[in-house]
């Protein structure tokens, strides 16, 4: 302790057990020695204890109080111990933390200061480290010493992360980037700031390209429509790969918002048809098949004695070889004259004289009609348009809104151009058609090719994240991870959907996309582009007031932070 041990003589940490007992016997002054030889006479166990020697009364808060039912050591007067110094009393270690009966006692310290038992502890124990390792400690205790005001420790200095000078960068208010130099002005060096514009600074890049070949925001009052046009023809020609199927799809859709652009946001159905059309001039060849024996009511043995240069029958005849038209109409015509109309509508579907036909077995009975009928659409391919419409007509979802999209199915444009072209009956019936076969579609991965279609059906857009949606971003799926989903391109592609929209109804909005709008302004900062950026804040505040802005109060509080 401080005051009469010498710096030498170090004692082990008070420990927090109750049965820890004091070990540096050897390293005692001279005057503890016959304490010290009645010790080791005892049993380990039995030794005194810190606690018991009340060597650290009164200055660890632990120890300050005794338990109920023990002797407390009452410490006496200090004029009577500097008295009783030189007898070398055992018990002489807890001088140094009497205080005068007049102190409250440090426990009561500690508790009126505020500070908790640790923090009160850490820093009696700090303090009390710093002046035991002082190595200006005197020899030897004196009662002037006592008196002295003790001299406080400077607290321990926390080193710099930075040992050295660094560069400092952050990005700034309107697209720049601030380097602070490393300079020491403190030192006689002037300070240096940088300022530099992230636009110059990014230029090689392929997303500010991007950023900067759109003509955005669209519903400013300068913009011209040819502007809108050649960018759409820009990006055909470019990212548009036409040597695949999902190429030759993404092009569809630029070439959707071309077309929309043009006839400001109006088409009808002829319209999408041709444009459908426009890639399929090498229009599939469908095989067509001679109608099946048992579908017209003969057995084989029956078709084969039908078949020419056979006898016939009834006129004891031998039919030439028929060649011509003329001679496969007259036929029909004999046979008519004896009265023999099965057997002419079976020449008729032999020879693919179907609308002649049709047109006897419309003028019989119902089953001799839907016999016919079926014979005829059993002669056309599955994959043919004519089967997807003549199952529409009939009242029921085409079998190519179901199969569309796999290989032995071919191009699904003709099917629905045909179904676009020919809206007539249950208008209703003709929409879930169509989006039935852009949901096929989106199963087999084809999502631009069913956007298309939900466009022609009039889907709304919904949100990300809401799996009933069909489509919230034309040409992105949804379904995929938020950054491959919301790209630049995608967002681009969406406001000029809504542009066109505008130009037929300028007070039209897209509810949904205003919030990617408003991170397209965000992309537009990031990239040194800030009046662009708050362009488009501006545009998505006019949309919000025209709303109720309390009922998207989110987005209206990040359209005012980025602003």
């Amino acid at each position: 302790r401080q005051g009469y041990e010498a710096p030498h003589w170090q004692y082990p940490a008070p420990s927090y057990r109750d049965d820890y007992t004091y070990q540096s016997h050897q390293r005692q002054p001279m005057a503890w020695q016959s304490d010290r030889d009645r010790r080791q006479g005892e049993p380990y166990g039995k030794r005194t204890s810190y606690r018991d020697q009340h060597y650290y009364r009164g200055y660890h808060p632990n120890l300050a109080a005794t338990p109920s039912g023990q002797d407390r050591f009452v410490p006496p007067p200090l004029t009577s111990l500097l008295a009783s110094s030189e007898r070398a009393q055992p018990g002489l270690g807890f001088l140094l933390s009497l205080q005068p009966p007049t102190q409250p006692s440090l426990l009561l310290q500690y508790r009126e200061s505020g500070l908790s038992s640790s923090a009160y502890e850490l820093s009696q124990y700090i303090r009390d480290g710093a002046d035991h390792y002082d190595p200006m400690l005197p020899g030897t205790w004196s009662p002037a010493q006592a008196e002295e005001p003790s001299v406080s420790t400077p607290a321990p200095v926390v080193p710099h992360k930075f040992p050295l000078p660094h560069m400092v960068v952050c990005f700034g208010a309107g697209g720049q980037l601030v380097l602070v130099c490393p300079h020491r002005p403190a030192e006689g060096q002037l300070a240096h700031v940088e300022l530099h514009s992230l636009e110059i600074i990014l230029r090689d890049t392929k997303e500010l390209e991007e950023l900067q070949a759109f003509p955005g925001p669209l519903a400013r009052e300068d913009l011209h429509k040819v502007d809108v046009l050649t960018f759409c023809q820009q990006k055909m020609a470019t990212s548009c790969d036409l040597s695949t199927q999902r190429g030759r799809d993404a092009a569809l859709l630029w070439k959707l918002l071309v077309l929309l652009c043009r006839q400001n946001g109006s088409m009808m159905g002829s319209d999408t048809a041709e444009l459908l059309m426009q890639d399929c001039r090498r229009l599939e060849k469908y095989k067509r098949q001679s109608p099946a024996s048992n579908l017209i009511g003969l057995t084989d043995d029956e078709w084969m004695l039908r078949q020419p240069g056979t006898l016939d029958l009834i006129t004891g005849e031998v039919p030439p070889v028929v060649e011509t038209q003329a001679q496969i109409v007259e036929k029909f015509t004999k046979l008519l004259y004896y009265g023999r109309k099965k057997d002419a509508l079976v020449w008729a579907m032999r020879n693919q004289l179907w609308g002649h036909a049709l047109f006897l077995s419309s003028k019989m009975d119902p089953r001799t009609y839907s016999w016919v009928l079926t014979g005829f659409t059993s002669t056309l391919a599955t994959n043919d348009p004519l089967q997807t419409l003549f199952q529409l007509m009939s009242g029921r979802i085409p079998q190519a809104a179901l199969c569309c999209g796999e290989a032995t199915w071919g191009d699904w444009r003709p099917h629905l151009a045909v179904m676009l072209s020919n809206k007539a009956g249950d208008m209703e019936l003709n929409q879930r058609a169509i989006v039935t076969m852009g949901d096929t579609l989106a199963g087999k991965g084809a999502v631009e090719a069913a956007h298309f279609c939900y466009v022609m059906a009039d889907i709304p857009f919904g949100y990300f994240g809401v799996k009933a949606d069909r489509m919230v971003l034309l040409g992105s799926s949804h379904r995929q991870a938020f950054a491959r989903f919301a790209r630049t391109e995608a967002i681009q592609q969406m406001e000029i959907f809504e542009y066109c929209q505008q130009l037929r109804q300028p007070e039209s909005f897209l509810l949904p996309f205003q919030v990617y709008k408003l991170l397209y302004a965000s992309r537009l900062a990031d990239y040194g582009l800030p009046a662009q950026a708050l362009q488009y804040c501006e545009q998505i505040a006019t949309a919000l007031l025209r709303q109720d802005p309390a009922s998207h109060p989110i987005l209206a509080q990040q359209v005012m932070k980025v602003s």
